[in-house]
């Protein structure tokens, strides 16, 4: 999610004492996701874009949040209905959900827009192509604002801003173990990459990577005192 009217590009990741390098790429996007070495962004109009080389491409189609990774590209529009990415198209897919993130291994998930949090999984997931293709989800219990999946877990923030982490998802059983473990801390927003990193933003701006049982946050100039950690 984007805070800013500038969008940056993240050149190197803050490794023990060192600053962010990060330049500025022309552009202004409301929400951005990178995964398997794809960029995919939403600006504020609703408008689609994708990172070709050095310059932001226009896809067609509008959407208020996309997502990219392993299994493939999807979205969801101002009504929150759910889109993925087939052969250059747009196709919608059954079931309604206000954040949808594809960063699982070979699965979905997100919440919908009373917070419910739902899953789809590799088999649906991978071979959705339009009408007449299933698309049965998987509810998991309680309620988040913002889901997002890696290769190993897939965490979540609830609108209070507390963290969880759901443990055990597979390609086939994309829900879990279906025991949220809360982490102490608070982020308005938090993503786990294609490796499994996880990263959040604070409901000031700051950003934070979960290092060794802790989020450590990522300094701007100078490393953060010991104070600053979110654990």
């Amino acid at each position: 999610m984007m805070r800013t009217a500038a969008l940056f590009l993240l050149l190197n990741l803050w490794v023990a004492g060192q600053a962010l390098k990060c330049a500025e790429v022309p552009g202004r996007l409301k929400q951005i996701d990178a995964g398997n070495g794809q960029v995919f962004g939403v600006c504020p109009k609703g408008e689609i874009f994708t990172l070709y080389a050095s310059s932001f491409i226009r896809l067609t189609g509008s959407l208020k949040h996309v997502s990219v990774g392993p299994a493939g590209v999807w979205g969801v529009n101002q009504t929150n209905q759910i889109h993925k990415l087939v052969k250059g198209d747009w196709v919608t897919v059954p079931g309604l959900l206000r954040q949808v993130d594809a960063g699982g291994k070979l699965f979905v998930a997100g919440a919908n827009p009373g917070g419910v949090v739902f899953c789809l999984g590799e088999e649906a997931t991978t071979k959705f192509a339009g009408p007449g293709s299933p698309a049965s989800w998987t509810q998991l219990p309680g309620k988040l604002r913002h889901y997002s999946c890696g290769p190993y877990s897939c965490w979540g923030v609830n609108a209070a801003d507390e963290i969880y982490v759901m443990k055990g998802v597979t390609p086939t059983a994309c829900a879990g173990s279906l025991e949220w473990e809360q982490i102490s801390g608070s982020l308005n927003v938090i993503e786990v990459s294609t490796d499994g990193k996880v990263f959040g933003v604070n409901a000031d701006g700051d950003v934070y990577q979960r290092r060794v049982q802790v989020f450590i946050p990522m300094p701007k100039s100078t490393p953060s005192s010991s104070k600053d950690v979110v654990k």
